[in-house]
């Protein structure tokens, strides 16, 4: 940034509905800008109830034309199954293609010595799909989700005609004791912005307040959506002018705020 910028984030107390190790770079840029970056997660993770299908799948890796990876906990959770049963995930000799639903996605799986053939031009894994196209026909699919993952990619995948084999890598859950005093502060709006990144996101912060609290802050501070997939989530949820990040970087994140409050100090709506 150039010496003497000065961010519309300056003084923003920014919640971020993740866990800290999820959005380290996200806390950082935050603050060089002025902001307070508040964590209070609303997701949390843990292991399949019954590891066997991935197991299988990870054994028979080398059987599959395609890895598809639509997150980064999808790559941890199948790389460290991986470790686990002692097995490399994928050979630097392999014919197993890895495909990921966007950057950050990307990242992960690089750090997990995976070498990435493809990203998403945008950032969802129904669009993965459609980009991939052709690339798909007959060919075969290791798709490594949550227990909660979206039904509309594997359909899609199926529609190219690719044999699909979806397993649950990880569970998404509610953390199981959530800050009561965080949340009163979200929902009186003692914040200026709230970031949900993921439909489970928004549906657990509606389980703890109640469905009417969402429209009801809504006027209170800027409920941000990292991703169409949870901005049409907020939609149905009656939230009607959401801030919208492209997808979660970092950066992404940072341009839609700073975007909403530099037109809300100079009062211009922006569409």
């Amino acid at each position: 940034m150039p010496e003497n910028f000065q961010s519309s984030l300056g003084g923003k107390r920014v919640v971020i509905t993740r866990s800290a190790a999820q959005c380290e770079d996200l806390v950082r840029e935050l603050s060089a800008r002025g902001a307070t970056p508040l964590v209070f997660p609303l997701v949390s993770f843990a292991e399949p109830e019954d590891f066997a299908p991935l197991d299988r799948a990870i054994r028979k890796v080398e059987e599959f034309d395609w890895l598809i990876l639509t997150s980064a906990q999808a790559v941890r959770a199948v790389v460290e199954r991986a470790a686990d049963l002692e097995r490399p995930l994928v050979r630097t000799d392999s014919r197993v293609r890895v495909a990921c639903v966007g950057p950050v996605t990307a990242d992960a799986a690089r750090k997990a010595d995976l070498a990435v053939e493809y990203i998403a031009l945008t950032h969802n894994g129904v669009a993965l799909a459609n980009e991939l196209g052709s690339k798909l026909r007959g060919a075969k699919v290791l798709l490594p989700r949550s227990d909660r993952a979206n039904p509309d990619l594997p359909a899609v995948l199926e529609r190219f005609d690719a044999r699909v084999t979806e397993v649950i890598a990880y569970r998404t859950l509610r953390p199981a004791e959530t800050d009561g005093d965080g949340l009163k502060k979200i929902v009186d709006g003692r914040a200026d912005a709230v970031l949900f990144f993921s439909p489970s996101a928004v549906q657990h912060f509606a389980e703890l307040v109640g469905a009417a609290a969402l429209n009801e802050i809504e006027s209170k501070l800027a409920i941000t959506a990292v991703g169409p997939v949870t901005a049409n989530v907020l939609r149905q949820a009656g939230v009607r002018s959401a801030v919208v990040a492209q997808n979660t970087t970092a950066v992404s994140v940072l341009e839609a705020l700073e975007g909403h409050f530099a037109a809300a100090k100079t009062g211009v709506k922006r569409a």
